[in-house]
């Protein structure tokens, strides 16, 4: 079928996915959400995530069934036969094939780089790691946690609050490692299209976190001998930091040399503006304990609102400090469409956050809503020619019957 990009940019590229949790997921989140047909391969256990957090029905908690719209969900055996051979069989007509095991793990399986070039010489392979195959952590087991810790992410916690190390709130690392993986499988596609032929692409997620903080902490670590200390003194300091103002909190960052002569003005010290310990970027950057221990002098005397209108009247970055909940009703997001209420036909209604980026020709909706363990194994092995006994005997129904257990096969088909 010629590709309709009305569905996006990626219609007819077809993403085997072998992953779970965060990390891969989110990598095939973004290509389907951009028309890729994700086929989401999972064991006869499914996802882990299928079960964190409260859901309408068993197995499609919240956090999935965000994670996972737009996919199909196709369940294997892979320690049998007939489900590795029902996944080579899927693998000749992919574009790309993504896994989340350990080198080692994947080659036991016959699904190394090499076995699937014989099989398919143009996929464009990618192996999504904790860290590189070819150093010493190549076979460590690798999480969110790990990562963090491993890569610099907790010590700068630390230095930040003059604290013990500590991680960022959120899995950082698992979702930088998933960005990563989905520009990578984009660029090897670019290069097929191109003339350049398949390939095997190592995405692991300790060297992606490393080369993420590099940006702003490299400074005089770019050099050799380094020329000063890994770190940027602005977001180190211990002040950064919403400030309390007299009704709630704000980001108030005056940033520019003429954001600076507002702000003093505002705050009653003119005179300020012409202090050499001000006057430049790099002063500023030097002195910024001064600069925002007045910041949180001056923000308690007014209110939000009055804070928001200096800001916003001078060009000062300002927003106040919001809840997640609090998004729902912000004028900005309803006006972007960035928050969508969606029926599902399985019965009621799901919060969709739209993908981020819009494309002209094909703006975002939701083709699939997250499946059913399983629910499209019949569908996709069909397509890819196997029989009735075929497929019970990939996905291991036949022996899950016999054991007088569900198959764990949907009924329906949920469609946008």
């Amino acid at each position: 079928m010629p590709p309709d990009f009305r569905n996006g940019p990626l219609d007819g590229v077809r993403v085997l996915d072998l992953t779970n949790v965060i990390m891969g997921p989110f990598a095939t989140h973004i290509l389907a959400d951009m028309g890729a047909d994700v086929i989401k391969i999972e064991a006869p256990g499914g996802d882990l995530v299928r079960h964190i957090g409260p859901g309408r029905e068993p197995g499609l908690g919240g956090s999935f069934v965000h994670l996972n719209r737009n996919k199909r969900s196709v369940a294997l055996d892979l320690k049998r036969e007939a489900g590795r051979a029902a996944l080579r069989r899927l693998l000749r007509g992919a574009d790309v094939f993504l896994h989340a095991l350990r080198p080692q793990a994947i080659a036991r399986l016959g699904f190394d780089p090499a076995s699937a070039a014989a099989l398919n010489p143009d996929i464009i392979y990618c192996g999504a790691y904790g860290f590189g195959a070819d150093g010493p952590y190549g076979n460590k087991p690798a999480y969110d946690d790990v990562i963090q810790a491993g890569s610099g992410f907790a010590a700068l916690c630390a230095e930040e609050s003059g604290g013990a190390p500590a991680y960022v709130p959120t899995v950082v690392c698992d979702k930088l490692a998933g960005q990563a993986i989905a520009y990578a499988i984009l660029a090897g596609l670019l290069q097929r299209a191109r003339g350049g032929g398949g390939q095997a692409i190592e995405a692991p997620m300790f060297e992606t976190a490393v080369e993420f903080l590099t940006p702003e902490h490299m400074g005089g670590a770019a050099f050799d001998p380094p020329l000063g200390p890994f770190g940027y003194g602005r977001v180190l300091g211990g002040y950064r930091r919403p400030y309390r103002t007299r009704d709630g909190y704000a980001c108030i960052l005056p940033y520019s040399d003429r954001n600076w002569r507002d702000f003093f003005a505002f705050a009653g010290r003119p005179e300020l503006a012409e202090a050499e310990r001000f006057r430049s970027i790099a002063e500023r950057a030097r002195n910024a304990g001064e600069l925002y221990g007045l910041i949180a002098e001056e923000a308690p005397k007014r209110t939000n609102a009055e804070w928001a209108a200096f800001c916003d009247g001078a060009s000062i970055p300002f927003m106040p400090a919001k809840r997640f909940e609090e998004l729902y009703d912000d004028p900005h997001a309803r006006a972007v469409g960035l928050f969508r209420i969606v029926e599902n036909p399985r019965g009621g209604r799901e919060r969709h956050v739209r993908r981020p980026v819009n494309f002209s020709g094909a703006p975002f909706r939701v083709r699939r809503h997250a499946p059913a363990l399983g629910e499209h194994t019949r569908e996709v092995l069909a397509e890819a020619g196997l029989g009735d006994a075929e497929i019970a005997a990939a996905s291991g129904a036949g022996q899950r019957r016999a054991a007088g257990q569900p198959s764990g096969r949907a009924t329906g088909r949920a469609k946008a």
